[in-house]
């Protein structure tokens, strides 16, 4: 896999998951139906952030320990794999479920610069943020990636958390969508769930002919 394709596979598997509902999609949702469009905004924007520090630590981390431990690349590649197939079989099975949102979280009034601090905050304290964002590094950069992709895929990561967050702030802070949203999760889940699923095991599958 060139170093342009690996970089555009992470772009679409962070998509992918950022597409999931968890604790930054509640957090951004509720933000923009309960307080205000601009606080979603900003909620998202803290998402993007946190997504360049985790992007940041990966790149960072990642060159130094493969270049060193070559046997650790198969590795992590089999373990991302075998983490992606869990959470795809996780993201499945809660795809019926009901998204729980808090009622009582529109009592307090708009406040943008608390909410991007919100977002933020969320998803560093996300420990499975962290793993998700190690796993698919680790699975998909190449062992020796090009200069190019430690300045570029930052703002690239940027742009997919904060980007996605943006269309769930917009789309949440008016009726209509929020509902069709609501009413086609359990297939959308499921969806963007056999594509996570198919990435982790081709992961596996092709670990050992990894080139070192």
């Amino acid at each position: 896999m060139s170093a342009s394709t690996a970089v555009l596979a992470i772009l679409a598997a962070l998509f992918l998951g950022a597409m999931i509902p968890g604790p930054s999609f509640v957090i951004v949702a509720r933000n923009a139906i309960g307080l205000s469009r601009s606080d979603g905004l900003a909620t998202a924007l803290g998402m993007g952030v946190g997504g360049i520090f985790f992007g940041s630590i990966a790149l960072a981390g990642l060159y130094t320990v493969l270049q060193a431990v070559e046997w650790l690349y198969i590795g992590l590649k089999i373990a991302g794999g075998a983490y992606l197939v869990f959470v795809a079989s996780k993201i499945w099975r809660g795809a019926g479920h009901a998204i729980a949102m808090d009622k009582e979280f529109d009592a307090r009034p708009a406040n943008p610069r608390r909410s991007f601090w919100m977002g933020l905050t969320t998803q560093l304290s996300n420990p499975k943020t962290a793993i998700w964002y190690g796993s698919i590094f680790a699975a998909l950069l190449p062992q020796h990636p090009p200069v190019w992709c430690y300045f570029l895929l930052p703002p690239l990561v940027f742009a997919v958390e904060c980007g996605w967050y943006t269309v769930v702030a917009l789309g949440f802070s008016s009726r209509g969508p929020r509902e069709m949203y609501l009413r086609a999760r359990k297939w959308i889940d499921r969806i963007a769930a056999g594509a996570i699923a198919a990435l982790g095991l081709r992961l596996i599958l092709t670990a050992p002919k990894a080139g070192i």
